[in-house]
């Protein structure tokens, strides 16, 4: 069976960006039974594992941020080819907002706004061979 990951459309990744990426990490740890695995620096950004997979992150915002509210942000959606479905946004009425753009051995994305301003992120994943 695909996972979200490998199959196109299907919402696959979310993330919290919060000033207290700790205390995020212990609510959703007891809450849930997530496990966390830091990604660069402490406190820079953490992946939510359920399972032994990846399915989201958490974010520490960033400092020009201030007083901006811990938010989930919205689902990246699975696309099997980010550079040929981001071509066809602007000619759909939509706009490129952060184009393509390569996440070193995780994949490749892009933000997109549709024509009535809602924004999402769609995303290639890099695929272990």
């Amino acid at each position: 069976m695909a996972t979200p990951q490998e199959t196109h459309g299907a919402f696959s990744w979310f993330e919290l960006s919060t000033s207290a990426p700790t205390d995020a990490r212990t609510f959703y740890g007891q809450l849930l039974d997530w496990q966390f695995r830091d990604m660069g620096p402490a406190g820079t950004y953490t992946m939510i594992n359920v399972g032994g997979k990846g399915i989201g992150g958490i974010a520490g915002a960033p400092p020009n941020a201030k007083g901006m509210a811990p938010a989930w942000r919205g689902g990246y959606v699975t696309v099997t080819d980010v550079d040929k479905i981001v071509a066809k946004v602007a000619g759909l009425g939509g706009k490129v907002l952060m184009p393509p753009t390569d996440i070193p051995t995780v994949g490749r994305f892009a933000t997109i706004r549709d024509p009535q301003g809602a924004t999402r992120s769609l995303i290639t994943y890099a695929m272990e061979n």
